[in-house]
């Protein structure tokens, strides 16, 4: 017999031995299933409402990236197009889109006549059911091809959003009977168009790629503005706050004295990580705006609001990844007879790297979701034109950002807009998503082990 199965006194009268279980260790016993169980509720929940979260907005934000056309034959008036007959863009361009309209509306109507699609409805009506959108694409289609000017061709052309929506379910019959914007009998004939195979749904490429749109027309809202304005902004956060907060580290961990100066810079830079998001758009505002002259909702001051932002999450997470490095390995490295700076930058830096990007790569994921500091110095106007390259002064030009694009849809009255805003947030996830993968691949590439 040893000492763990020899009988030992129990609390309270009377001897036990600890291979039997008493009222105490049941307790015990209990309270760890009841924790335990605690842990699994708590573990459920969290991925119950994850998978709710994810639901709702893939329900709602899915059907963003289909959109519904109709093919319509046009005649290209040259009489009205091209009045000079020398197919000149700069003279075709004093034509507006109001001289474009009719030749939609008479193309469509044609289109119908053409299938045997019967109708009561007048040209104005048959007319509501292609978006204003599509008269300026036409108008722009002509002007950089001039010579299909007095030709007959065949063109795709978005379905307005009443239309659009009645294909994805929004509308319906009875909510059209109380709409002024759509009657039922329009989608009667839209049924008609898709029976004889001339109105389609299909992947809408335009979601990505166009800019933003009118209140009016939500079937030709976009992101194009506001991905590009995103990526503009996370390039300048990686060229200043990736070698700025690295470089602050090294400093900090490795080089700098510990005295009260180096203490009150390292309080104040787990302060800063803790600052709400929304103190440092009111700093970019002052300082970058106000003082520098900066333009307002351009991608290079949202980028250095976001670089004041991300510095600190940086620079605690390389710090971190620098002390994980053992004291070994710097000891070895100066053993041999290297320097204080080749220690740290052969030795030190390379087996820290892996933190040091992850951390560099949260950092950015989280600035990109951020809206409040970016509402704050403008980039909530609206812009319909792309930025130019970074290296031809697009960092300068009026843009947006994909947290931005998504306040500013859920603040339309169309209910199409909606479904944009969900789409936009369904983007916008796919981003952090690729952001976190390519911080786990790293990790795992450049890990290594000692």
């Amino acid at each position: 017999m040893t000492d763990a199965t020899a009988e030992t006194p129990r609390r309270g009268s009377g001897m036990g031995s600890l291979m039997a279980s008493d009222d105490h260790t049941a307790k015990r016993n209990a309270r760890e299933k009841r924790f335990r169980m605690y842990g699994l509720v708590a573990v459920c929940t969290g991925i119950l409402m994850l998978v709710l979260l994810l639901t709702s907005i893939l329900t709602a934000g899915l059907s963003a990236f289909r959109q519904t056309t109709i093919e319509i034959s046009v005649t290209l008036d040259a009489d009205r197009l091209d009045p000079e007959g020398n197919r000149d863009p700069a003279d075709m361009g004093k034509v507006t889109t109001f001289g474009y309209a009719p030749l939609l509306r008479d193309g469509l109507i044609g289109t119908i006549e053409g299938a045997g699609i019967e109708t009561d409805l007048g040209a104005r009506d048959v007319a509501d059911l292609i978006s204003d959108e599509s008269v300026a694409q036409l108008r722009s289609f002509v002007l950089a091809n001039p010579d299909v000017v007095g030709q007959t061709i065949p063109v795709e052309v978005l379905a307005s959003g009443r239309i659009d929506g009645f294909f994805k379910g929004r509308v319906t019959y009875e909510t059209a009977e109380l709409d002024k914007n759509i009657s039922p009998a329009q989608l009667r004939l839209a049924e008609d168009l898709k029976a004889a195979d001339l109105l389609r749904t299909g992947f809408n490429w335009r979601f990505i790629t166009a800019p933003d749109a009118s209140t009016t027309r939500p079937e030709a809202a976009g992101l194009g503005v506001a991905i590009l304005g995103s990526l503009y902004m996370m390039l300048v956060v990686l060229c200043l706050a990736l070698p700025i907060g690295v470089a602050a580290s090294i400093y900090l961990e490795e080089f700098a004295p510990q005295n009260r100066i180096t203490d009150l810079i390292e309080v104040n830079i787990s302060n800063l990580a803790a600052v709400p998001s929304i103190v440092f758009g009111i700093l970019g505002l002052a300082i970058f705006i106000n003082f520098a002259g900066l333009p307002q909702s351009a991608p290079i001051v949202g980028g250095l609001v976001l670089t004041l932002m991300t510095l600190p999450t940086i620079i605690i997470a390389t710090r971190a990844s620098l002390k994980s490095v053992p004291p070994s390995i710097r000891d070895a490295a100066l053993g041999i007879g290297a320097s204080k700076m080749q220690s740290v930058f052969h030795h030190v830096l390379p087996l820290a790297m892996p933190g040091i990007l992850t951390g560099t790569i949260i950092g950015l994921a989280q600035a990109l979701g951020e809206t409040a500091p970016l509402l704050l110095i403008g980039m909530v106007a609206f812009v319909r034109e792309y930025p130019e390259a970074p290296w031809d002064g697009g960092l300068f030009d009026p843009a947006t950002a994909l947290p931005v694009q998504v306040y500013n849809f859920t603040q339309r009255s169309d209910p199409a807009f909606v479904e944009r805003a969900s789409g936009a947030i369904i983007v916008l996830l796919v981003f952090l998503l690729i952001m976190n993968l390519t911080a786990i691949f790293l990790r795992r590439r450049f890990e290594r082990r000692w």
